[in-house]
Order: C-alpha cells, then sequence, then structure tokens
C-alpha cells in the first residue's frame, strides 16, 4: 500500500487552524487528522482522543522520556506533542495532517523532511487579537502570551513550505487543498 504525505499545518493561536482543518477534512474524506497530546485543559465541546488527548503532565514527560513523540513543544504553559506510533499507523492508508507549532515543525523536518509544511498567516495582528479574544475562554495573560508568541511565531514562516492567508476560512482551506493536490503529483 503507498504510504501516505504528512501535512504540517502551523499558525498562531486563534489564526483559524482548527476550522481551516474541518473544511478541508469535509471536502476530501481520504484526509485523517493526527490528534496530538496536549497537558492543557479541554475547551468547551472539546472531546478527549479527538481533539486532543488529554493527559497529565507527568504522563506526558514520560512519553518525552519514552521517545513517544514525533515531535512536541511547550508554550503557554502546557505541552503539545504529536504521538509517533498513531502518526505512522495513519500514514500508512493515506495524508496525515498534522496541526504543530513551528518548534513541532521543525522537528518533523528533520525526522520526515519528505513532510509538507504549510504556514497559515492571519490577515492582521489586530484581527489575530480580535479571534483570540472572541473565544471568550481565554484570559488575558494568556491572550497576551499568545500574542507575544505570535511574533515569533510569523518570523519562522519563511521555512515553510507554504504560506496561507487565513482572510477567509473556506478560501484558505481550498489554497491548501489546492497545495495538496500539486503536492501529491
Amino acid at each position: 500500500m503507498k504510504k501516505g504525505k504528512l501535512i504540517v499545518i502551523s499558525g498562531a493561536s486563534g489564526v483559524g487552524k482548527g476550522t481551516v482543518l474541518g473544511i478541508m477534512m469535509e471536502k476530501r474524506k481520504d484526509l485523517t487528522f493526527s490528534v496530538s497530546a496536549t497537558t492543557r485543559p479541554p475547551r468547551p465541546g472539546e472531546v478527549d482522543g479527538v481533539h486532543y488527548s488529554f493527559v497529565t503532565k507527568e504522563r506526558f514527560e514520560e512519553m518525552i522520556a519514552q521517545g513517544e513523540f514525533l515531535e512536541y513543544d511547550a508554550h503557554a504553559d502546557n505541552y503539545y506533542g504529536t504521538p509517533r506510533a498513531q502518526a505512522e499507523e495513519k500514514l500508512e492508508h493515506g495524508c496525515v495532517l498534522l496541526d504543530i507549532e513551528p518548534k513541532g515543525a521543525m522537528q518533523v523536518r528533520q525526522a520526515m523532511p519528505e513532510a509538507v509544511l504549510i504556514f497559515i498567516m492571519p490577515p492582521s495582528m489586530e484581527e489575530l487579537e480580535r479571534r483570540l479574544r472572541g473565544r471568550g475562554d481565554t484570559p488575558e495573560d494568556q491572550i497576551q502570551k499568545r500574542m507575544q508568541r505570535a511574533v515569533w511565531e510569523m518570523e519562522q514562516r519563511s521555512w515553510y513550505d507554504y504560506v496561507v492567508v487565513n482572510d477567509d476560512a473556506q478560501r484558505c482551506a481550498d489554497e491548501i487543498l489546492y497545495i495538496l493536490a500539486h503536492e501529491a503529483n
């Protein structure tokens, strides 16, 4: 069976990655999503094992020590990572989408140079802050940390394979699907 491609999607918190990925997966039923592990608490409506695998900090650190992650990162006082076994198993069946931050994307680039890395930019910093505040579930100190981190994250876009602006989630999803169709050839 032909092995699929690993597609890394990155962008600052609040840029709309989840919305764009949802649209893409509605349009392309062959895409699968690798569920990241995290130590952050679930947001309203998030389901363990669907949106994230929610684990304790102690368990996450055990997984790091045992080499169980394809990539991992710590930010906003929490760990996030992609379990290696899950990603490799899903790649046997087709394209796998990862929603990860730039530090993790760098780790993937080293481990799997054939992965396609796509960075999603917000239309502006003002719009990014508006989206973060619009969630209504993020404390002010976390909004400030995420905005500061966003500056660094956006500087990392230069080493990604593609950069797409999310000024409209539908258009952004279509542009990424076009990139995937091109990359499949």
